[in-house]
């Protein structure tokens, strides 16, 4: 009478042995994140809930300026790569390629950067013309709808999300010294601006928090 039993409750962990092998590969997180924050975000996308504790950690920090920023673009394309194939999405080699040149700076790029680094990019490997805008707009698109990178609206600019695995509206605080941007976890902020229109019978299409000044790097005085 045990097979049966036994039998059910291997079924039952399945989930749960697929889960810890996909946050596994989430791991090697970037310098700017917690382990412990994309593990369990991982964990909380594949089974869902509804983790309140994240409207009270934030989405990233600052990066310093010694921080490994090799691995920080290679681990946020991983993490890419999972949110993707647990969506059912195509990560294409060109918005592999977009979400990368993104991801090389802290600082928010435009389009038309971006369109040149991929034409400059062609061009040594030594194909002609230049990448047509229609397909890195196409590309942009995905990456935004799939959470893996936010639009400045203030500067009409992408930066990568350094959470993608977990929903959510994001809201920047932008050095306008070096350019870096940080990215505030506004679930208790959004509710609060929500509550707020609600009692004014106001109804809210969008909401944009932007926020420029000096991150700490830039406001501390250089070494004499």
């Amino acid at each position: 009478m045990m097979v049966p039993l036994i039998a059910d409750l291997s079924v039952s962990l399945r989930p749960l042995v697929s889960a810890l092998s996909t946050a596994r590969r989430t791991e090697r997180i970037t310098a700017r994140r917690s382990p412990r924050v994309v593990g369990w975000g991982a964990l909380r996308y594949i089974f869902g809930g509804n983790d309140q504790r994240a409207d009270q950690r934030p989405v990233n920090t600052f990066p310093h300026s010694d921080h490994d920023h090799d691995r920080c673009v290679a681990d946020a394309l991983s993490s890419a790569e999972i949110v993707c194939m647990q969506r059912g999405a195509r990560l294409t080699d060109l918005r592999r390629r977009v979400l990368e040149l993104i991801w090389d700076s802290h600082a928010p790029i435009g389009a038309y950067d971006l369109i040149d680094k991929l034409s400059r990019a062609r061009a040594d490997d030594g194909a002609e013309g230049r990448v047509a805008p229609p397909t890195v707009y196409r590309a942009l698109e995905f990456l935004i709808e799939q959470g893996l990178v936010h639009r400045i609206e203030s500067l009409n600019a992408f930066v990568g999300c350094a959470e993608p695995e977990r929903p959510h509206r994001g809201y920047f605080l932008i050095c306008q010294s070096c350019g870096a941007a940080h990215e505030l976890a506004g679930g208790a902020l959004d509710r609060e601006l929500r509550n707020y229109a609600d009692g004014l019978k106001f109804q809210v299409k969008r909401i944009t928090i932007e926020v420029a000044g000096l991150c700490a790097d830039c406001r501390e005085p250089a070494p004499s």
